[in-house]
């Protein structure tokens, strides 16, 4: 799993949501064919991260304007879900994301 964090660029928003304030951060999950072929298990991995981080982060308002991008290495198919949790909040640890 590897996590990256830039500031917003309020220019790559589409035109409705350049506007709107930021309240926290905005997160994004990527996990490719690679991680496994099949859809339902790519989709199960992006909706447990995606709560996941949504738990973590949600209140944060000292991380507004500040994008995330969460990709997801092959072998994260055949790790069990609460290993693939603990990494994502030892990442955000070190990022210095998590309080």
């Amino acid at each position: 799993m590897v996590l990256r964090q830039i500031d917003s660029d309020r220019s790559l928003l589409r035109s409705e949501l350049r506007n709107q304030s930021d309240t926290t951060c905005r997160c994004a999950l990527v996990i490719s064919n690679k991680v496994s072929k099949r859809a339902v298990r790519r989709n199960r991995l992006r909706r447990l991260l995606h709560s996941h981080l949504r738990k973590r982060l949600e209140q944060r308002s000292d991380l507004a304007g500040k994008w995330l991008l969460l990709s997801l290495r092959p072998e994260a198919a055949e790790a069990e879900p609460a290993q693939l949790l603990e990494e994502c909040d030892s990442l955000l640890k070190i990022a210095g994301l998590e309080r």
